[in-house]
């Protein structure tokens, strides 16, 4: 399966290099837009808050067709003054305040879903930086009756912080430069992330909301989508500025919350993946690949122990397979190991910015960092699984100075 992956890195990379590039619907002039509500889930955000509604207030809109709605989500700190205060200036601002309910992005999403009346939902995380025209480039895009969501690309803003945040900030780039738009061009499943995107507010009541109890309500909303006939865009020049985090602690948990939660939506959906009878072969293919993704790192581990153990039992038998053990290992050496490295190397190559391509032997020890934290996200949702515990939403720390 590992090899598996390697061919997929290899594939997506080629695709990019030498491939028909699937182009979004950006460059669409029109006159008339649909009706949005933007919405900005928020919980202990005073040091981002207000810059997020400073832009979204600048963006190019047309006047009337756009809400905005900040969610105050159990917030203990000046985040419920600060959404007053703008709403009290702007009209088209309207808090939602949320103590008595559970917390969480899912269960704040759907208080939106019928506190709106706007066709189309846009979501921002809180530390984002959107720019002037991105609503319009996320929107045109449901023009084509057969999309449900729509995804834009997400870069860092504080990347020249320290090691971890250029390390993240190269990961980004090949995430979505390299490995989305493949998948967009070669017609997969291209996912819909949950932020910098938006989809359809009244096909996502008709499916029945968002799950409280996922973690990862984006990767839900992917499948569903997908399983019942929908598409997702991704829209690689709808750009958007986030602020990664600057510390490892931080990274491991939000790590370690995406893969609990990724996981949680693969045992919900690799037999209806499979068995479906709407998705093509490939896109039962890339889906699967997809839904996967978080759990091998800890089949990866477990295979390394296993060998270890294995070699140090005199179980190996190295000696009688040498020539198989030589070509898999050249192979994976010359191959596999360098294919998400030359996935980055062509996403950095294409944003113009080669200088970062310095960086790409560091990815070996980010490697094994996030197939540790992946790996406790596996076990986490195992026990999910098996217990049928609640989850708690864990947000990730803001690292900005609080504006003045």
């Amino acid at each position: 399966m590992v090899i598996s992956y390697m061919i997929r890195h290899f594939i997506f990379t080629m695709n990019r290099m030498y491939g028909e590039q699937r182009m979004c619907y950006q460059d669409i002039i029109q006159n008339k837009y649909p009706s949005i509500t933007i919405v900005v889930p928020m919980h202990n955000e005073e040091k981002v808050a207000a810059n997020i509604l400073d832009l979204l207030i600048k963006c190019d809109y047309p006047e009337g067709q756009m809400e905005i709605i900040p969610i105050n989500d159990h917030s203990t700190d000046k985040t419920r003054e600060i959404l007053d205060s703008y709403a009290a200036i702007h009209p088209c601002i309207r808090p939602l305040h949320r103590y008595n309910m559970k917390r969480g992005k899912p269960a704040a999403l759907n208080d939106v879903l019928e506190m709106s009346d706007k066709s189309l939902m846009i979501i921002f995380d809180a530390d984002y930086l959107p720019p002037k025209g991105i609503l319009k480039a996320i929107a045109v895009c449901f023009e084509n009756p057969e999309v449900g969501a729509v995804m834009g690309r997400v870069i860092p803003v504080n990347a020249s912080k320290n090691l971890l945040t250029r390390i993240l900030d190269i990961e980004r780039s090949g995430g979505y430069q390299i490995d989305q738009q493949a998948r967009y061009n070669m017609l997969l499943v291209p996912q819909y992330g949950g932020t910098v995107g938006g989809f359809r507010r009244d096909l996502i009541i008709a499916l029945g909301k968002f799950d409280p109890q996922f973690l990862t309500e984006d990767t839900d909303l992917t499948f569903r989508l997908f399983l019942n006939g929908w598409k997702v865009v991704y829209a690689n020049r709808a750009e958007c500025y986030e602020e990664v985090p600057e510390s490892w602690s931080v990274r491991a948990r939000q790590m370690r919350r995406w893969a609990r939660g990724h996981n949680q939506v693969m045992f919900k959906y690799l037999l209806p993946v499979i068995s479906s009878k709407i998705l093509s072969k490939r896109e039962k293919i890339d889906g699967i690949f997809l839904l996967f993704v978080y759990a091998m790192p800890f089949f990866l581990i477990a295979g390394i122990i296993d060998a270890m153990v294995l070699f140090f039992l005199g179980e190996a038998q190295i000696l009688f397979n040498f020539g198989l053990i030589s070509i898999f290992t050249v192979g994976c050496s010359a191959f596999g190991n360098f294919a998400p490295f030359n996935q980055i190397g062509l996403a950095v190559f294409l944003d113009g910015s080669t200088k970062r391509i310095r960086l790409l032997p560091v990815l070996v020890f980010n490697f094994f960092f996030n197939m540790y934290c992946a790996s406790l996200g596996f076990v986490d949702a195992i026990i999910d699984l098996v217990t049928s515990r609640a989850t708690v939403w864990v947000k990730t720390e803001r690292f900005r100075v609080t504006k003045q």
